[in-house]
């Protein structure tokens, strides 16, 4: 069984569960289809499955290691963002929402795409390559922002939280009506869907 399913954490773990999305961080595993590095672009994207008919075989040698994700939103919390290639629409539409949702950026529709990378990365790694958390009041997150909870990542939909699992969703529970909580999606990136950018969420 592969290592190359992602967590909102950002982690790559070993599952029998399949993903929804695949993932891109560049070259991270070795001969041996083994995970060697967290990543090695700073461009991490989502894609689709399938696209113009390409066929591979996953972690082929010397090139870059597919990895999978349950939902759009798990990839956002793990820091990635749309492929400008296979998901053109999504990757203008994400572009949009994220400059109208971080005005403090002398960013416009003109800024490459390089420049926000450079500012998700900073946010989603730290020190030894550790998961960036920051913490937010619950009642200001958009729907599809993953928070901590007893030490579990949470999806937030609605009035509901679920807790994620690599096979899917647990069974919701009431979302409290205020409370601090342990954000995992990158902070420009719960701004672009507080700005508008809805996530494909799997419940």
């Amino acid at each position: 069984m592969l290592q190359n399913r992602v967590n909102p954490l950002g982690e790559i773990i070993s599952t029998k569960a399949r993903g929804a999305w695949m993932g891109n961080r560049g070259l991270l595993h070795n001969d041996k289809q083994e995970i060697v590095r967290p990543f090695r672009l700073p461009a991490w994207i989502t894609c689709v499955l399938a696209f113009k008919n390409r066929k591979r075989i996953v972690m082929s040698p010397g090139l870059y290691t597919e990895l999978f994700f349950l939902d759009e939103a798990t990839a956002f919390s793990a820091g990635h963002r749309p492929c400008k290639e296979c998901r053109r629409n999504d990757h203008l539409r994400f572009k949009k929402y994220w400059l109208l949702g971080n005005p403090g950026y002398d960013f416009n529709e003109k800024t490459s795409i390089t420049e926000i990378d450079k500012i998700i990365h900073r946010e989603r790694l730290g020190v030894n390559n550790t998961k960036v958390t920051f913490l937010a009041e619950i009642s200001e997150l958009p729907d599809g922002t993953f928070i901590l909870l007893d030490e579990k990542p949470f999806l937030i939909k609605g009035d509901w939280l679920y807790a994620w699992t690599p096979a899917g969703y647990d069974t919701g529970i009431i979302k409290p009506g205020k409370l601090e909580v342990t954000v995992l999606t990158p902070a420009s990136i719960v701004s672009a869907f507080k700005a508008g950018y809805l996530p494909q969420m799997a419940v």
